[in-house]
């Protein structure tokens, strides 16, 4: 019985370090991940495509922040997603803010 408490209490530590050990193992791959994909857009100077999206998604908070409060909450991402996508085309340059906000909460 004692030998039981025992191996218990010695396993805690090592689960615990296991744990803790996991979401370091996930940083470093989301890391790795990102690090990998800006220096290959980096080098190709040509591909834009990779920023473009990036721009866009990272302004999906903001959006959905905007089309909630109705437009009241204007993001720094968002108003960067919208310079970008009326640079794209005629048809976005003519659309409302709220309807380009609400098209990249569709994307």
């Amino acid at each position: 019985m004692l030998s039981t408490a025992n191996d218990t209490l010695m396993m805690r530590p090592i689960l615990l370090l296991a744990v803790l050990a996991l979401p370091l193992s996930a940083m470093a791959s989301s890391f790795a991940g990102s690090s990998a994909g800006s220096a290959s857009g980096a080098s190709s100077a040509g591909s834009s495509s990779s920023s473009d999206d990036k721009i866009v998604l990272d302004a999906r908070d903001d959006a959905a922040a905007f089309v909630a409060s109705d437009g009241a909450i204007r993001g720094a991402r968002l108003e960067a997603a919208l310079l970008h996508l009326r640079e794209q085309s005629m048809a976005q340059q003519l659309a409302s803010d709220m309807a380009l906000a609400r098209t990249l909460l569709a994307r």
